[in-house]
């Protein structure tokens, strides 16, 4: 079975989303970060569920969309996945993670 990891950016990116979101409603902040949080179940049985980021055409970095965010992560190997970064769609990853340190 493949273990899941959020890394601290991750982490941090779902902090920053849900304090955002809650300047206007804290429960919807709080069902936006759960459903991001959990939306990457998927990735346990099925590691390769999201599509190649198009910005890195490398097979080991991927991407789920969920609504208007980006779940960014990497297969390590075939017993880990580290989440790397969520962040909204319409922002460019070279602006928020530098993917250099992981070819």
């Amino acid at each position: 079975m493949v273990k899941i990891v959020w890394t601290e950016n991750a982490i941090f990116d779902l902090n920053d989303i849900g304090d955002f979101i809650a300047k206007d409603s804290i429960k919807y902040a709080e069902r936006t970060v759960e459903k991001l949080f959990n939306s990457v179940d998927i990735l346990v049985n099925h590691s390769r569920a999201g599509k190649i980021v198009p910005e890195l055409e490398n097979d080991q970095f991927r991407e789920l969309i969920r609504g208007n965010y980006r779940i960014v992560y990497q297969i390590v190997d075939e017993y880990r996945i580290e989440i790397l970064t969520v962040h909204r769609s319409s922002r460019l990853l070279g602006n928020t993670y530098n993917f250099e340190d992981f070819d």
